[in-house]
């Protein structure tokens, strides 16, 4: 993996991340596939959407379908018939999720499937090997995401068996290979909860680690807004500024666009995909709801500046009659509408960083993206 940065405005950066399977620039949105898809969404009209990197996870993947059929399938980019990159969680973060079904220790974690009850364990060690089945381009270490609020103590614990096992998995990545024909990349994981000096503490002994990359996790669990600002601001200071940054889980178009202007690369959430499946979308003017039954007769795009491939041909009292007649084509036509969104505005945000305008651009873009249309002509 290669990242070369191409223009800076302030801590806000422009660049290209190259990897094996192609390209991506950055600031990027990486939306979430899970399970190796993106729900509701067939790969060439995600494509079209101008997304340029998936995120598949995996916890989930290991369970289903498992690394036995992937390593037959010959990695996860030919199972799934995708050719551009991705990235994979390491599962930390699904296991903090399972809380009741887990019990961590020094050696790993031992959680039982959410699918079928059966028991497992994660290690540092055996969470590179399994993403070296998965063939991921980029791969991320174990690490244990804290909940909020969470007490100074336990936090620091926790980070400190944070950073013990981020050295275990950069170890077993120096001494395992890839298992396709493309190599992959390893990004370590800041921690620390909203303790600024745990924070500095994370950043700067992974930084010394010499990964090919870095996220900052354990953020948007419930943290106030600004303190999560506060907190990326303070990360980006410590770690290599040659190296790609990466905001794990985050968020709102406000929350990508103060989170660039802070000098981060990188994005994935859940949010575009999510929100569209529930009739909520995303516009340059605010969002809506599409169920709303002020759209009933209303056969203007859900977005007449847009040109996504919903905009181009369908209007929104088509797609309010798609979700109310519960069509799974209302699913997809939101979602792909809402990825689009994103992905403008990763666009718009390069180029305003490249003609040195970012913070003016994200001035205006503010005044609209929080609002949401109630009346929309």
């Amino acid at each position: 993996m290669k990242f070369i940065i191409s223009h800076t405005d302030g801590n806000a950066r422009s660049g290209v991340i190259y990897t094996d399977h192609g390209a991506f620039h950055t600031p990027a949105f990486i939306p979430v596939g899970t399970q190796g898809a993106v729900k509701a969404m067939p790969h060439d009209v995600l494509e079209e959407t101008g997304t340029e990197i998936l995120l598949c996870n995996t916890y989930h993947l290991y369970l289903r379908p498992g690394t036995d059929v992937l390593q037959e399938a010959g990695g996860l980019h030919k199972f799934m018939s995708w050719t551009k990159p991705i990235l994979t969680d390491s599962g930390g973060y699904q296991i903090f999720s399972l809380s009741p079904l887990r019990k961590i220790e020094e050696a790993g974690v031992q959680f039982r499937s959410h699918l079928d009850g059966s028991l497992h364990t994660f290690t540092p060690e055996n969470v590179i090997d399994i993403q070296r089945i998965i063939g991921s381009d980029i791969m991320m270490v174990l690490d244990e995401c804290t909940p909020y609020p969470c007490e100074r103590e336990y936090a620091d614990n926790s980070n400190d068996l944070t950073l013990r096992w981020a050295r275990r998995c950069h170890d077993q990545s120096r001494r395992t290979s890839p298992l396709y024909d493309h190599s992959q990349a390893l990004f370590a994981i800041v921690q620390g909860s909203v303790y600024p000096e745990l924070r500095e503490y994370s950043a700067s002994v992974l930084s010394d680690m010499d990964f090919e990359g870095y996220a900052i996790g354990g953020l948007a669990v419930g943290e106030p807004v600004e303190q999560m600002y506060e907190i990326v601001a303070l990360c980006n200071e410590i770690l290599p500024q040659e190296k790609p940054r990466y905001l794990m889980g985050v968020g709102t178009p406000e929350n990508l666009l103060e989170a660039i202007e802070r000098g981060v690369d990188l994005f994935d959430c859940v949010l575009p995909t999510r929100n569209g499946r529930n009739a909520m979308l995303f516009t340059k003017y605010g969002s809506l709801n599409i169920t709303n039954a002020q759209y009933k007769n209303d056969f203007t795009p859900v977005d007449e500046t847009c040109e996504c491939y919903t905009c181009r041909n369908y209007s929104r009292a088509y797609l309010r009659h798609l979700f109310q007649a519960k069509e799974i084509s209302g699913l997809q036509l939101a979602t792909t509408h809402n990825l689009y969104f994103y992905q403008w505005l990763m666009r718009h945000a390069r180029q305003a960083i490249v003609e040195g305008r970012f913070n003016e651009w994200k001035q205006e873009q503010l005044l609209t993206l929080h609002k949401e249309l109630l009346v929309y002509t």
